[in-house]
């Protein structure tokens, strides 16, 4: 029996790891979005889980017997030992390969770095979108990973990073294949909240001491017109609240001036946060209000005019 199908057959008689794999579902599903917006790979992220996970891992193995095991990394991982080692001994964090970027930012990048996509002032040509010299289309063709030339025009127009022109040219606007309105902080914030809030809902299952507070009001039947105001006035409170909080922290901050310097420091915060989920209607792909697509076509006769490329700055 192959071991995956084992795996699988393990994990249902199991039902702690059946919930675990439905709430890392949920989960993942957040991170996806997170993703997409950023333009982060699912090879990347393969890549980013399995170097954390050997690395905490080990750090647990440590913790717990006092010295190493790739052995015992390896049984709790399910990675093999050779690629454990491989992972253990690289200590920098994690390094997108260039393999594994997202093909968006390969193309970008290459429209940016690469001489034959220049302008004589150094800057990205303007391309014609089709063609076989210097054109959109063989720079996909050429870093796109196999990603059509028109799929790849709509992604990156969905997001802002290349601007179309007149006679179906097209110029660069971003380096970054990233939506707008994320900013570095704001990702970091995510991370480190997500991580919080994790962390204090795995401590709870853990320990047998009195658990770090954590509560959740939901209902799924919220009347729309309420919607407004309740926002209004959970931000009213919630901002009161961690005020409050914020007071309460600051003070046994200054205790610990007091305290010996040799005494261990612990970090403690609190947050509050309102979700909201829109209930989906009955799938429209037609529906009003979607962007048409531009409908482009290969020209079979060159123009009679000659144009330069990356002479255009309309």
């Amino acid at each position: 029996m192959p071991s995956v199908v084992r795996r699988r057959q393990n994990q249902s008689n199991d039902p702690i790891a059946e919930a675990t794999i439905g709430a890392l579902r949920q989960v993942i599903d957040s991170l996806l979005e997170l993703m997409f917006d950023a333009g982060v790979t699912v090879r990347e992220f393969n890549y980013l889980v399995r170097e954390r996970a050997v690395h905490a891992a080990a750090r647990r193995v440590a913790k717990e017997s006092g010295r190493s095991s790739k052995s015992r990394v390896a049984i709790m991982t399910g990675l093999a030992r050779s690629e454990v080692g491989r992972i253990s001994r690289t200590s920098k964090p994690h390094t997108k390969s260039r393999s594994g970027q997202h093909p968006a930012r390969r193309v970008l990048a290459a429209w940016f770095e690469n001489s034959q996509f220049l302008s004589a002032g150094g800057e990205p040509a303007v391309l014609p979108i089709f063609g076989k010299k210097r054109t959109f289309e063989s720079l996909v063709r050429i870093h796109g990973g196999g990603i059509p030339v028109r799929a790849m025009l709509d992604e990156l127009t969905q997001i802002n990073a290349v601007h179309l022109l007149p006679n179906q040219r097209v110029r660069a606007r971003s380096r970054v294949p990233i939506s707008m309105g994320l900013t570095p902080d704001a990702i970091t914030a995510v991370g480190e909240r997500c991580g919080d809030l994790l962390q204090t809902l795995t401590n709870n299952f853990r320990r047998v001491t009195p658990p770090l507070f954590e509560a959740t009001s939901v209902i799924t039947d919220a009347d729309p017109a309420m919607i407004p105001i309740i926002r209004r006035e959970i931000a009213e409170q919630g901002e009161s609240f961690i005020n409050g909080a914020g007071s309460l922290l600051k003070r046994s901050r200054k205790s610990n001036r007091a305290s010996s310097a040799l005494a261990s420091k612990r970090r403690l915060g609190v947050t509050i946060y309102y979700f909201e989920d829109e209930v989906e209607p009955s799938s429209n792909l037609t529906g009003d209000g979607k962007a048409r697509r531009t409908n482009l076509r290969r020209r079979t006769q060159r123009p009679n005019r000659k144009r330069r490329l990356g002479d255009d700055h309309e």
